[in-house]
């Protein structure tokens, strides 16, 4: 054993201060490493990412991109990440207000159903071929029944090669003579009351099936120039619309006949019945004295009442009631039966109002033995029940 000498004992004297001092200063900096990691990690939370809690979308808009990948492809990978202790937390910071504040979304509101548009009354569109002319007359074969138009000044020669557009709306006549071939147009007449452009003198506006157009009066605005708005006038125009005569022109519509499915006629006229002759009801309207078969479902009938006739295609409605009574007293829904059921308990027919179904229950043997697609007519009285079933013959 080796025993230590007075100047060992000095030297380890001298020593050991420096090495308890150094070892303080070590336990001192490892602790506050410790404390101070153990700090961050307690003040970290970690959010279920499956069951974000609240506030957390807004925590994870605000914290800053990952150091170890750069915010940019281009940037620097030799760049050293910053040490953890060096990372701000913000997860105790309160969010910013802003960023919890959802964008307002503006509600679509649903666009407000428009008013109906009434049909004006009244109004026609038939198509017919010509059937016989003669110089100023021209008889036509409609859907609905004969049409014949007149007139002193035109319809000079219309071969049976052409045929007949006849459009009313309201007060408005627009007559189309075409090529049956191509559809060429040959003439076309516009009738009604006449009105002046505002802006320009030798203009003239007048309604057509595809909204109000001008007219040039080319070399006719000297003889339009007596003319005031409002008057009755006929005129002939061209492809371009320039006036190229100033004629009369007269029409007789007859109604005799149910139109077959897929014509396209349309018809609304309402007057008055001033005449009854074997079927033939005499119909007063606007347009004049219009003849009406009452075979096409029309029962019943008897002057002075107030009739409003429709035919759409292939169906017809007709309204009864008392003179100057809005209100129906009868009503004839004429159309091709289609049973709305398999049982067939109930028909369905056309009406202004859309389609509607009957039952049968009461009428059954009115109907046996019809077969589908034979026109039927049902009759309703002021209230919407059922009279009777009738067979059109």
């Amino acid at each position: 054993m080796v025993t230590p000498t007075r100047s060992d004992l000095k030297s380890w004297t001298m020593i050991s201060p420096s090495l308890t001092l150094q070892l303080s200063c070590t336990f001192f900096l490892v602790g506050t490493l410790t404390i101070g990691t153990t700090s961050v990690a307690e003040e970290r939370v970690f959010q279920d990412p499956f069951n974000p809690a609240p506030g957390q979308a807004a925590a994870e808009a605000q914290r800053p991109p990952d150091p170890e990948s750069p915010a940019h492809p281009d940037s620097s990978s030799e760049i050293e990440p910053p040490l953890e202790s060096e990372i701000p937390d913000h997860t105790e910071e309160p969010p910013d207000p802003n960023s919890l504040v959802q964008p307002e979304t503006t509600a679509e509101l649903e666009p407000e159903p428009s008013a109906p548009v009434s049909e004006p009354n009244p109004s026609i569109r038939l198509k017919g071929h010509v059937w016989r002319a003669k110089p100023g007359i021209v008889f036509l074969k409609t859907p609905v029944g004969p049409l014949s138009l007149s007139s002193s000044t035109a319809l000079k020669t219309i071969p049976a090669s052409q045929e007949v557009s006849f459009v009313i709306h309201d007060d408005h006549l627009v007559v189309d003579i075409v090529k049956r071939t191509d559809g060429t147009l040959v003439h076309r007449y516009f009738s009604g009351p006449f009105k002046r452009s505002d802006e320009n003198d030798t203009q003239l506006i007048g309604w057509t099936p595809k909204g109000e157009q001008i007219f040039h009066m080319g070399n006719h605005a000297r003889a339009l120039s007596n003319r005031r708005d409002g008057d009755s006038i006929t005129v002939e125009v061209d492809a371009t619309n320039t006036v190229i005569g100033v004629h009369d022109l007269q029409y007789d519509l007859q109604i005799g006949q149910l139109a077959p499915r897929g014509s396209q006629a349309h018809l609304l006229l309402t007057g008055t019945i001033s005449k009854l002759k074997s079927n033939f009801i005499f119909f007063r309207t606007p347009i004049g004295i219009v003849n009406v078969n009452a075979k096409i479902g029309i029962k019943n009938a008897k002057v002075g009442q107030t009739m409003t006739l429709r035919i759409h295609d292939h169906h017809v409605v007709a309204d009864l009631s008392r003179a100057n009574n809005t209100a129906p007293d009868r009503r004839f829904v004429t159309g091709p039966l289609e049973f709305a059921t398999s049982d067939r308990t109930s028909v369905r027919l056309w009406t202004p109002e859309g389609e509607q179904t009957y039952p049968t229950d009461h009428e059954k043997g009115a109907l046996n033995g019809t077969k589908e697609g034979t026109p039927i007519t049902v009759e309703l009285n002021g209230h919407g029940d059922i009279v009777e079933f009738h067979r059109v013959k």
